[in-house]
C-alpha cells in the first residue's frame, strides 16, 4: 500500500562517470574522437567489403556483421555519455533507460554468439579445407547470422521485460553513466531476486558457453596447424587466428572482469565498461580487418576509383557535349 501513495518514476537521472568533475572537456574531446573513429573504421570495412566482389566471403560477411555491431553497439551508450559530458544533460526518459537496457544486451548477445560463428568459420576453412564452401554455403552463413540476431533479441527482451516491470517509485538517480540492469534495479522498490537471479544467470551463461565453444574450435585449429607441412599455410592460418583471438580477447576480458568478480571496485568497474563501450569497437576493425591485405587493396580501389570519377568531371564553365 505504501507503494501506492509514492509518485511512480517517469524518467531516470543518468550521474554520469565519478570522479571526473574538471576533465568533463577533455574526456568529451577524446571519447568524440573514438566514437568517430569507431564510424568511419567500421563504415569503411562494409565500403570495401560490400564494392569488392573477391570480399563477398563467409569470413568478410561475418566482419560485415560484426562492423554493423561495433557501430550500433557503441551508439547505445556514447551519444547520450557525450551530451552529459559536454551540456549536462543528465536527464533520459523511463523509455530511453528501457531501450539502452534493451539494445545493450541485444547487441552485447549478438556480438558474443557472432565471435562463436566466426571461430566455427575458421575451424571450417583450416580443418576442413576442400569442404569448406561446402560447409559454409550462402544459406548457412545466413542461417547462423540470423540465428545470431533472433536469440540475441528474445534474450534482451526477456531481461528488459523483468527489469521494467518492476516498480519504481523512489529515486531516480542512476549512479552510472548509461541504463543498465544492476544500476537501474538498485533504485526499484519491489522485490528484485527474480531479475537480479535470471540476469547473472543469463549474462554469465551466454558469454561462459560462447568462450567454452571457441576455446574447443581453437584446440581444433592448433590441432589441425601443427600438421601442416606448409610453412605458408601455417602463417596465413596463424595471422588469421591470432587477429580474431585479439578480439575475442578484448571482448571477453572486460565481460569477465565485470560479471564474474564483484569484489572489484566501482573505480575499476567503470573503466572497464567505457574501454569495452567505447575503445573496443573502436579497435576492431584496426585490429581484425584493417591489416588485411584483401580490405586494403579494396580499400585503395574504391579510392583510386573515385578519384578517377573526380577528374573525369567537368570543369565549372565547360560545355558538356
Amino acid at each position: 500500500m505504501a507503494i501506492k501513495n509514492q509518485t511512480l518514476v517517469t524518467e531516470f537521472i543518468l550521474l554520469g562517470i565519478p570522479h571526473t568533475e574538471g576533465w568533463e572537456t577533455m574526456l568529451f574531446s577524446v571519447f568524440l574522437i573514438f566514437y568517430l573513429c569507431t564510424l568511419l573504421g567500421n563504415l569503411l570495412i562494409l565500403v570495401a567489403v560490400v564494392s569488392d566482389s573477391h570480399l563477398h566471403t563467409p569470413m568478410y560477411f561475418f566482419l560485415c556483421n560484426l562492423s554493423v555491431l561495433d557501430i550500433s553497439f557503441s551508439s547505445v551508450s556514447t551519444p547520450k555519455m557525450l551530451a552529459n559530458l559536454l551540456v549536462r544533460n543528465q536527464v533520459i526518459s523511463m523509455g530511453g533507460c528501457m531501450c539502452q537496457v534493451f539494445f545493450y544486451h541485444f547487441l552485447g548477445s549478438t556480438e558474443c554468439l557472432l565471435y562463436t560463428v566466426m571461430a566455427y568459420d575458421r575451424f571450417a576453412a583450416i580443418c576442413h579445407p576442400l569442404r569448406y564452401t561446402v560447409i559454409m554455403n550462402h544459406r548457412v552463413c545466413a542461417l547462423l547470422a540470423a540465428g545470431t540476431w533472433f536469440t540475441s533479441s528474445f534474450h534482451a527482451t526477456i531481461l528488459t521485460t523483468l527489469t521494467f516491470q518492476l516498480p519504481y517509485c523512489g529515486s531516480n538517480k542512476v549512479d552510472y553513466f548509461f541504463c543498465d540492469i544492476f544500476p537501474v534495479v538498485k533504485l526499484a522498490c519491489g522485490n528484485t531476486v527474480i531479475i537480479e537471479t535470471v540476469s547473472f544467470t543469463n549474462i554469465g551463461l551466454v558469454p561462459m558457453t560462447c568462450f567454452l565453444l571457441i576455446l574447443v574450435s581453437y584446440v581444433r585449429i592448433v590441432l589441425a596447424v601443427i600438421k601442416m607441412q606448409s610453412a605458408e599455410g601455417r602463417r596465413k592460418a596463424a595471422s588469421t587466428c591470432a587477429s580474431h583471438l585479439s578480439v575475442v580477447t578484448l571482448f571477453f576480458g572486460p565481460c569477465a572482469l565485470i560479471y564474474t568478480q564483484p569484489s572489484l571496485s566501482e573505480v575499476l568497474v567503470t573503466p572497464v565498461q567505457i574501454f569495452g563501450n567505447v575503445v573496443t569497437p573502436m579497435l576492431n576493425p584496426t585490429i581484425y580487418t584493417l591489416r588485411n591485405k584483401d580490405v586494403k587493396g579494396a580499400l585503395k580501389k574504391e579510392a583510386f576509383q573515385l578519384d578517377i570519377e573526380t577528374h573525369d568531371l567537368p570543369e565549372c564553365g565547360a560545355q558538356v557535349e
